[in-house]
């Protein structure tokens, strides 16, 4: 029988065309959501004494923060769930989806967030370092990269499996640009390679050292307080 006859099996084609949009569109969306958050940001930063602004203002660069952020780890998922349903039209449900999970988040960060000091921003890179290692750590991370499922779902496992490290990122300095793409880089790491104690621990172990500098010399730590 051949692929023609068989209304059930996508062609090589098709496959390939839902992969390249699939892929553009999450990508594209990214790449625009790291220009707006970057000029947003600018001139923002002040280390744990960062000011959130209004309300409107922090939720837009917030949303633009994480789809830069979090878009392209979610690209293969965003792949399979495309190919599970064989429509396009499910990516743009699948990315405001995820995305409406990265806002909720950001509602509840503006509503507990007050500029602070190294004290709570050590403690939290500390928190976050045992974090990475928790079992409900590593589950959420299992289930974020294997997610077929809606883009809230896999949003949920997904915050689950991030929470830790954006949590480091809003402590420190949420409008630092430096900060944000280092923490990036993680995540994405973190989605792509497989769960292993030789990538792992080590990280763990530097975000809770990162914690016990923030305490013992802040100044080390370069853009944490603001320049007097």
């Amino acid at each position: 029988m051949t692929v023609a006859e068989h209304p059930t099996q996508p062609s090589t084609w098709t496959r390939t065309t839902v992969t390249r949009a699939a892929l553009s569109a999450t990508m594209g969306l990214a790449g625009v959501a790291w220009i707006v958050a970057f000029r947003r940001m600018e001139g923002m930063d002040m280390g744990v004494a960062t000011e959130l602004g209004s309300f409107t203002f922090f939720i837009a660069l917030w949303v633009s923060m994480m789809a830069a952020m979090m878009l392209p780890g979610a690209a293969p998922a965003v792949v399979r769930r495309a190919h599970a349903t064989r429509r396009l039209r499910e990516v743009p449900l699948f990315l405001g989806s995820y995305l409406v999970v990265w806002t909720l988040v950001g509602g509840v960060v503006y509503a507990v967030y007050r500029p602070h000091g190294a004290l709570v921003a050590g403690a939290t890179a500390i928190a976050a370092g045992v974090y990475e290692l928790s079992p409900p750590k590593q589950r959420s991370r299992r289930r974020c990269r294997e997610g077929t499922g809606s883009g809230f779902t896999f949003g949920v496992y997904c915050v689950g499996s991030s929470i830790g490290l954006m949590l480091i990122l809003v402590a420190v300095s949420v409008m630092s640009v430096t900060w944000m793409a280092a923490i990036a880089l993680v995540v994405l790491a973190q989605k792509v390679m497989p769960e292993h104690a030789a990538f792992d621990v080590p990280l763990a172990a530097a975000l809770v050292a990162l914690g016990a500098v923030i305490l013992v010399a802040p100044s080390a730590v370069p853009g944490l307080t603001p320049a007097m």
